[in-house]
């Protein structure tokens, strides 16, 4: 059973950083791309940054390329999202999520494990 579990959300300033982390059990972590996601109320779920199965390769969205940072570390079983120069537009739910064998994009249906979400919240 795969499990996700997403830590370090919560309240912050406008300009300010957070970093998030997600710890993941069951499956072979190092076989698998990890995505964030995030969804702010009202709107559609959206892939915010993925990184391939060994850590080598990347990828953001547009509006969040120069200030988000995803990284892995495959000996703990973990992913981490640290985000810099935020803004209310970053305020949402975000999720981890492990992308299904070879894929690695940042679309939602690419994933089918997810962990419950933490809360960010920016405030200016």
């Amino acid at each position: 059973q795969v499990q996700l579990v997403e830590s370090g959300g919560g309240p912050v300033q406008a300009g300010g950083s957070l970093r998030l982390s997600c710890a993941a059990s069951g499956g072979t972590f190092t076989m698998y791309c990890m995505g964030w996601f995030r969804q702010a109320p009202g709107k559609e779920r959206e892939g915010v940054a993925r990184i391939s199965p060994g850590g080598s390769s990347a990828d953001y969205a547009d509006s969040v390329k120069g200030r988000f940072t995803v990284s892995r570390d495959n000996a703990k079983n973990m992913v981490y999202l640290q985000m810099n120069s935020l803004g209310p537009e970053d305020t949402a739910i975000y999720y981890c999520a492990r992308a299904s064998f070879g894929r690695c994009g940042l679309s939602r249906s690419e994933y089918d494990y997810w962990g419950q979400g933490t809360q960010v919240t920016v405030s200016s």
